[in-house]
């Protein structure tokens, strides 16, 4: 099959595909030379299991994220579920062309996303408005590359730091749009019980700090 590269990072190349005859996205993680063949075999296997089973877990908890077509551990490669649509990261790069209105119903948006994965005790490890995105079909909101992802038994920490990276990405790249993050962040320390103790936390380092 043909495969056209899209994106490469520190840790894996992705490309769009085709997978059964729907368009996907293959991420395809690298082999570590400076480590042990057999352990870098076994440490990517289980960041691309994990990957997986946090997207599964996503959409059965009513998340929207891509879905898992196929984890093919002999080549380091997952297929999924291409998403036709624009990232937060785009969307923000020209404050003028989104509403106030607009502002609020995508803080809305991500701050009900969050609280519902951290609920869950997942953990995304990346949090960035390049890995937000709006869906073209229905204007719904996808979190998607969770390569640095792990479920358990978070601690109020381990999702502070999760709202931490993604407020940096705001005051680095997004500083006009401060506004929807902490909107988003009232958001989502109002959606679940343990929320506040978490917001609270974050902003010991953030903007309100």
């Amino acid at each position: 099959m043909s495969k056209n590269l899209v994106k490469q990072g520190a840790e894996a190349r992705i490309y769009t595909t085709s997978f059964l005859t729907r368009t996907a996205i293959a991420k395809e993680r690298f082999k570590k030379a400076y480590r042990h063949p057999t352990l870098d075999k076994k440490l990517t296997d289980r960041r691309l299991v994990q990957e997986a089973r946090c997207l599964v877990k996503c959409r059965s908890i009513g998340i929207d994220a891509p879905a898992v077509y196929f984890v093919d551990l002999e080549n380091r490669t997952i297929y999924m579920e291409y998403i036709e649509g624009k990232t937060v990261n785009d969307l923000l790069a020209d404050g003028s062309k989104i509403t106030a209105e607009e502002s609020d119903e995508l803080a809305r948006k991500i701050g009900e996303a969050l609280a519902k994965m951290h609920a869950a005790e997942m953990i995304h490890g990346d949090l960035t408005t390049s890995n937000l995105l709006i869906r073209d079909a229905n204007n719904s909101l996808a979190i998607i590359d969770f390569g640095l992802s792990f479920i358990t038994t978070c601690s109020i920490e381990d999702k502070a730091v999760d709202l931490y990276v993604l407020e940096r990405t705001f005051l680095s790249t997004h500083p006009h749009a401060h506004h929807l993050f902490l909107t988003m962040l009232k958001v989502y320390g109002e959606s679940y019980d343990s929320g506040n103790s978490i917001t609270g936390k974050e902003k010991k380092y953030g903007w309100l700090g």
